[in-house]
């Protein structure tokens, strides 16, 4: 996925607030997942829609979060850590609360790593995530 061209150094990632790394992660969380229900043939857009639904979840991205933990480094897992304890303002009503901190954590991690133009390590942790997910 190379569609950032400019690797942001750790300096500069850190400067931003928990949640909006989690917002730029969720942008890429989505189109990974979009992309995955493509490759898988061609749908109606609204089959594409409910596919695609299915694996960007709260409870998706938990299942596939506590799938990857074991794979972080040090400091994938205190990013991981800082998205997981963030406090948003609003959890959706159909996400439990545990879910959607593990779900933030996990868009979080994916957004610092797409900062940082870490892409082959954003698609290490996508199969990963993907399998967990399927399986």
């Amino acid at each position: 996925m190379e569609l950032f061209r400019e690797n942001m150094t750790e300096e500069q990632v850190k400067k931003y607030p928990t949640l909006t790394l989690a917002h730029i992660g969720d942008c890429v969380y989505e189109l990974l997942a979009r992309g995955h229900v493509i490759k898988k043939g061609v749908y109606p857009v609204r089959r594409t829609h409910i596919e695609t639904i299915s694996l960007v979840s709260a409870e998706a991205q938990r299942k596939g979060a506590l799938a990857v933990i074991p794979m972080l480094d040090e400091k994938e897992a205190a990013v991981f850590t800082r998205g997981r304890n963030a406090k948003p303002k609003t959890v959706p009503k159909h996400a439990g609360l545990e879910a959607y901190a593990y779900a933030t954590a996990l868009e979080t991690l994916f957004g610092y790593l797409y900062l940082r133009g870490n892409n082959e390590r954003i698609e290490e942790l996508w199969r990963a995530v993907i399998g967990e997910i399927e399986s």
